[in-house]
């Protein structure tokens, strides 16, 4: 990028030069070189300035390079020294620019390793780089989630009822912030708590009510169903006979302890506020969910990988087609959120960010308290609601053609009931089974439909002479599904792998819902649209991972909970990087991974191909091993206890 091109990105107005060509002298600044030196305390060897900006106490500081390299870092740092010596208490952002290209480096307050920002990767406007000054709101995921848990004893005492929570939260924290922009401040202060309250005394509980309605009416404009949402939210929230109950004094001390203990740590506009925010919803969700208590949420961290296996960024459209409260599909937009700044400016950034939100995420969820609440989290992270579908997935098939997605996340229900599933997917069921509780695939009938709609979608692709398309699915499937040899089961792999490719499937940790379902379960991994043999007969080879562990705890009344190494990293972030390592590469490494050529009747569990890695077990684990199947035994009648 040229100086000319780098002045009027960062604006024109706002260089400030006091010698020939544009540069700035600090010399010429402090009067002489003697005054210079005399201010920063010792001799100086570099004092032009390339290029200086300043509005207000923000102050921009660039030095152009052809390349730059690592030792132009000390010039910079010499520059910055000097500007502090002559300007106290100026916000000071630092930047090495190459003329050749786009490439830059950005420092704030510092030029050491530990201030540079990262992120920063496209020369932006003076008002972008005033916005990283903003300390108001911080990212502080461990105060969210102390303060969380203390919101939810407050609604525990005013007795909302434990379903309720989730969604009340979230349709309240979308009405402070409504009242937040209309105030027109992005300080969260006493003044502003203040503020509100003078206003919210003014006004009833009904009135509080009304409002928090009102909100999400004008949030709505013209959503898909958005008489079926609004109808919801009076239904299953608003109308609630314990949240009409709550007085005045109860709404503020909710609406306050929200403001001041929840929304002030949580800097939306970045990807680790947006994460935050989604563990502060997805928090209530432990006590709320669909109808059925054996459906549970998908842990956050899974819905991250998943992202990650199935590569998501912000070219791709992603669909749920049993979304629930929409933890999929919001991961998803967050990362392609991300994605957006990827070589882009904060405006060129938001321009793609609406694109996002309005024709990359679609989801279809049949449970009503479910679907509330996939609008409601759409809404707090920044819309993308409007291609969230209230019914059957079985029944949408057309407006899953309409997404044409490129990638799919599920967590399907593994015991739907027989009758809500089509006769068509029934044919190899034995009597029993039509008229059994559960689904007798373990879910396995839900990625077989998304598999025909795909197939039929490029069958009128192919008709119309246009490409045909893969498409990535994950999936999470019960233990049973993967290892279940049963008729029906597997009819169901084996078509499965007729059209599509197994890629690979992840064997979860125990009790990875606790304290939801108590299912063990596996992500698979399939490339929907491309036969998992090969036109010259070949099959191709599955990769299998044993993921037993993730670096999270089970606590009482807190669910799994992430941990930490002695130098603060997460735990989890290590072992995540591992499983994505061994997959990309195809590693079959002893006791954590293998591959394998599988077919409809095959075992679909690392457990099955694995080596073990003797060299990690113990006097425990054999004797660990021989209780489990001593319990199993009595289990199945085939030893009683004495």
């Amino acid at each position: 990028m040229t100086r000319h091109d780098m002045i009027e990105r960062i604006g024109k107005k706002y260089l400030t030069s006091n010698i020939e060509a544009g540069e700035y002298s600090y010399v010429q600044d402090a009067g002489s070189r003697i005054e210079l030196e005399k201010a920063v305390g010792h001799p100086v060897l570099h004092f032009k300035m390339d290029l200086r900006f300043k509005k207000a106490d923000t102050i921009i500081l660039i030095e152009t390079k052809q390349l730059f390299v690592k030792s132009d870092e000390k010039q910079i740092a010499e520059y910055l020294e000097e500007e502090k010596a002559l300007h106290k208490n100026h916000k000071i952002i630092c930047i090495l620019a190459n003329t050749s290209d786009n490439n830059i480096k950005v420092w704030k307050h510092f030029v050491d390793d530990m201030h540079v920002l990262s992120e920063e990767t496209v020369l932006d406007t003076m008002e972008h780089y005033e916005k990283l000054f903003d300390i108001n709101k911080q990212n502080d995921r461990e105060k969210v989630m102390k303060n969380t848990y203390a919101l939810n004893e407050l609604l525990h005492k005013l007795d909302i009822d434990e379903k309720l929570r989730s969604q009340f939260v979230g349709t309240t924290l979308l009405y402070i912030k409504n009242m937040i922009k209309k105030i027109n401040t992005d300080k969260i202060d006493d003044i502003l708590v203040d503020k509100l309250n003078n206003i919210w005394n003014m006004m009833s509980a009904e009135e509080i009510r009304t409002a928090v309605k009102k909100t999400l009416d004008d949030l709505l404009g013209v959503s898909d169903n958005k008489a079926k949402k609004i109808e919801l939210l009076q239904k299953n929230i608003l109308n609630d006979q314990k949240v009409r109950k709550l007085t005045l004094e109860d709404w503020i001390n909710v609406l306050d302890k929200i403001i001041i203990d929840i929304y002030k740590y949580i800097n939306a506009d970045s990807s680790e506020g947006q994460d935050i925010l989604n563990l502060f919803f997805i928090a209530f969700n432990k006590y709320t969910g669909k109808a059925d208590k054996n459906q549970a949420f998908t842990p956050d961290h899974i819905t991250s990988f998943m992202c990650r296996l199935t590569d998501v960024d912000r070219n791709k459209i992603v669909l749920d087609a049993t979304c629930g409260s929409g933890s999929f599909l919001v991961k998803a937009m967050v990362k392609e959120f991300a994605d957006c700044y990827r070589g882009k400016t904060e405006r060129e950034a938001k321009n793609l960010m609406e694109i996002v939100t309005k024709k990359n995420i679609y989801g279809i969820e049949i449970e009503e308290k479910a679907y509330g609440l996939a609008t409601t989290n759409m809404l707090i992270h920044g819309d993308g609601n409007s291609n969230i579908k209230f019914g059957d997935c079985f029944k949408n098939k057309e407006f899953i053609k309409n997404a044409d997605p490129d990638i799919i996340l599920m967590n399907p229900p593994y015991n739907a009931k027989p009758k809500g599933i089509p006769d068509k997917y029934k044919i190899h069921w034995t009597k029993t089974a039509k008229e059994g509780k559960e689904d007798a695939t373990k879910g396995f009938v839900f990625i077989h439909f998304i598999s025909d709609v795909i197939k039929e979608l490029n069958e009128e692709k192919e008709k119309k002479h246009l490409p045909l398309k893969t498409v990535k699915l994950a999936v999470l499937l019960p233990v049973a599904a993967a290892i279940g040899t049963s008729t029906i089961i597997s009819k169901e792999k084996e078509t499965m792998l007729k059209d599509n490719t197994l890629e690979a499937v992840f064997t979860l940790p125990n009790e990875i819902f606790y304290p939801g379902a108590s299912a063990s379960a596996c992500c698979m991994l399939f490339t929907l649209g491309q036969p998992h043999v090969n036109p010259d007969g070949t099959v191709k080879e599955t990769f299998f991972g044993y993921c037993k562990e993730d670096g999270f705890k089970k606590k009482k009344n807190l669910g799994r909970i992430e941990q930490f190494n002695i130098d603060g990293t997460s735990k989890w972030k290590v072992i995540e990087e591992e499983w994505i390592s061994l997959f990309r590469n195809k590693k079959s490494i002893d006791g954590k991974s293998a591959t394998a050529v599988v077919d409809g009747n095959s075992e679909w569990l690392c457990e099955a191909y694995m080596k073990t890695d003797f060299s990690k077990l113990t006097e425990n684990d054999f004797q660990q091993t021989v209780n489990n199947y001593l319990a199993y035994l009595i289990k199945e009648g085939r030893v009683y206890e004495a």
